[in-house]
């Protein structure tokens, strides 16, 4: 890992004979750093930039030069929808510019990856850094798989669940309430209840339908606002079981950011800059800001990162091995591996948890709505 000039990152210590080829650079850095790095809103998702970028390392690799890389590239991507931005990205380079600019003229990918491949390319391991940046999405969307694959079937149970109940509720209680109506008499307690929420049900149907429409618009709307992001991180925190898990989650997601920006040798500062803007956890990211302020102080990055209850003390312990031994990457690498596997154990536990339990309350309200529904028709045969 590169050594921070602490210095040039602070006006005061700047000094007054600095050249222009510095200045440029510290501009072109706060520019860099100033721009949100976001991986959705219109850019290539995930899956396809792990497909080009591996793709084009492994072309790479094998001693292709870049540009015949990137005709077959576009030659295997001929039914793709995106091959408008490859045929983009091969034009530019023909025309002269760096793959990072080419990459970056097609406002399709992040800064991210525009900065990776930058230092790439002026470290002459263009084909490790699109490796690893192949890597980094593969094991993105390979954690992504798995969590909702094991959150796929219980929502679907959960929804289906709740689709029968509001059926019954909404079309088969009042069929038997005209009945009981015609027959008049006491109904049971329990009957009355159910019938009550059939009713109430079909009063409110409509306004909640639109208090529903108008909350999912409002967290549309203003799920990016930095208020609206405190305050549901907040309550998401809150939850004992699923603040656990979402911790792990971007705990992972910002160890491997890590490992991929040192590996490339970019100094820490900016790798902890740029995974600021990356992770997408409001706590994290005011936490990783303070940490930028800490090492441009002086302090290590261990030391910066125990002041905040979220990050764990074992991760905390093996990152002061990292640095102590320059080995950080590695060991950002355990870490996300240890957090990826821990979350899918979690994920695939309240899977199997919750799976049982909504087929067993499933079958309590269903139960109790037909029995509450037949009691009075038994209590009626048996009067005559």
């Amino acid at each position: 890992m590169e050594t921070v000039d602490i210095s040039k990152y602070r006006k005061q210590a700047k000094p007054e004979h600095a050249n222009k080829a510095e200045a440029a650079q510290g501009s072109k850095l706060m520019k860099l750093l100033s721009k949100d790095i976001s991986f959705g809103g219109g850019r290539l998702n995930d899956q396809k930039k792990e497909h080009f970028f591996f793709e084009l390392s492994t072309l790479l690799q094998s001693g292709i030069d870049l540009k015949n890389s990137l005709d077959l590239v576009t030659l295997e991507s001929l039914k793709d929808k995106h091959l408008g931005i490859y045929r983009e990205i091969k034009t530019k380079v023909i025309e002269g510019y760096s793959l990072a600019r080419a990459v970056k003229e097609t406002g399709k990918f992040s800064d991210y990856d525009e900065f990776s491949i930058e230092i790439g390319e002026e470290t002459g391991n263009l084909d490790e850094v699109l490796k690893d940046l192949a890597l980094f999405y593969k094991r993105k969307v390979e954690q992504r798989r798995k969590i909702l694959g094991a959150l796929t079937y219980p929502a679907i149970v959960l929804c289906t669940s709740a689709g029968a109940v509001f059926f019954m509720l909404r079309f088969v209680v009042p069929m038997f309430s005209d009945v009981f109506k015609r027959f008049g008499g006491k109904l049971p307690w329990m009957t009355e209840m159910v019938i009550r929420a059939s009713n109430l049900m079909g009063a409110l149907f409509l306004p909640l339908l639109l208090i529903g429409a108008a909350i999912v618009y409002f967290l549309f709307t203003y799920r990016n606002h930095e208020s609206f992001r405190k305050i549901s991180s907040r309550l998401v925190l809150k939850i004992p079981l699923v603040k656990e898990l979402v911790i792990k989650i971007y705990l992972a997601r910002f160890c491997n950011t890590m490992r991929l920006l040192i590996s490339t040798k970019i100094p820490l500062l900016r790798a902890i800059s740029m995974s600021r803007q990356t992770i997408g956890f409001y706590p994290m990211e005011v936490s990783l800001k303070i940490v930028e302020q800490d090492i441009m102080e002086g302090k290590s990055l261990h030391m910066s990162l125990s002041a905040f209850s979220i990050y764990p003390a074992k991760m905390i312990q093996l990152v002061k091995v990292g640095e102590e031994i320059n080995k950080l990457d590695y060991f950002f690498e355990n870490i996300a591996d240890q957090y990826v596997q821990e979350v899918e154990y979690q994920t695939g536990t309240i899977s199997k948890l919750i799976e049982p339990l909504i087929i067993i309350f499933l079958g309590l309200v269903v139960g109790f709505i037909l029995i509450s529904m037949y009691l009075p028709m038994f209590q009626m045969s048996n009067s005559f």
